[in-house]
């Protein structure tokens, strides 16, 4: 399942170096407590003409606290191979006070936005991807699987439902693990509404889901899969053998989980197959 450690090395030297590469940063949301940025890598030969793939990555933090430069590698690498790669920030308790729910909800802004002025971006609004890694997995896989919760005053016209999910050791269900439920006042409607396994459809994006075995949120990715497969919809998880929650951070598995997410946009469509770089 995992390429070797050399060309995934390789690979990465070869994202880091790729020349033309650009950010900017935007606003996204204004909210009370603040504004809420977004950094877009645009990539090689972009023009505002482009009709580009795009994702948004969304930090990990348990809902608490993280930070936005987390997914910065992974957000250049999809950069260096043609993607228009942003990466958001969002609400969070230590900073703003804020619950799970308002996580959620700047999550879908920031879906809606992307599409809402993809013409601008140079992306095509039909083939946006959410992704993110444990809480920010979590509020990535609601964009796509938790109805309502949207921000108030929002154009509702303009979706804020991607098109395909990547989900880095995601929290896939609130409802009956008190743990998490005790972060929401154990408002049992709230747990359900958050809990994305419980809303997944056929028809919900394509999925793909990283996790580790000695994760005690593996069981969650489990319980996703075996809906998924009776459901008839298309999911793959990817597992790391005694590799603990956040193992995606670290190397070897940045590396890999990175080609690996490579690997299923390729699938779906979203990035041309391209051969591993040779090694000198």
């Amino acid at each position: 399942m995992w390429k070797s450690l050399a060309a995934l090395t390789a690979i990465a030297a070869a994202a880091a170096t790729v020349c033309g590469q650009d950010a900017k940063t935007f606003t996204y949301k204004k909210t009370s407590q603040g504004d809420l940025e977004m950094v877009v890598h645009y990539p090689a030969g972009w023009k505002e003409t482009d009709k580009r793939p795009a994702t948004v990555f969304f930090f990990g933090g348990g809902w608490t606290g993280g930070r936005i430069e987390q997914f910065e590698p992974q957000a250049q690498h999809l950069a260096s191979r043609g993607m228009v790669a942003a990466r958001a920030d969002y609400r969070v308790k230590s900073r703003q006070g804020t619950t799970p729910k308002e996580c959620v909800a700047d999550a879908k802004s920031a879906v809606r936005w992307l599409r809402q002025n993809a013409a601008k971006l140079g992306v095509d609004p039909n083939r946006i991807v959410a992704a993110g890694g444990s809480a920010g997995g979590h509020i990535a896989a609601c964009t796509a699987l938790a109805p309502g919760l949207d921000a108030e005053g929002e154009d509702a016209k303009v979706s804020s439902i991607p098109n395909a999910l990547v989900l880095f050791n995601p929290v896939l269900r609130f409802s009956e693990v008190p743990q998490l439920m005790e972060r929401i006042g154990n408002d049992e409607a709230l747990g359900k509404a958050i809990s994305p396994t419980l809303h997944l459809q056929k028809d919900s994006p394509p999925t793909l889901i990283f996790f580790g075995t000695a994760d005690r949120l593996a069981p969650m990715g489990d319980e996703f899969m075996k809906k998924s497969k009776a459901l008839g919809h298309r999911a793959e998880l990817c597992t790391a053998e005694d590799q603990p929650h956040g193992f995606f951070n670290r190397p070897p598995w940045q590396a890999k989980t990175t080609q690996r997410m490579d690997d299923f946009l390729v699938a779906i469509g979203y990035l041309e197959k391209k051969p591993v770089p040779a090694l000198p």
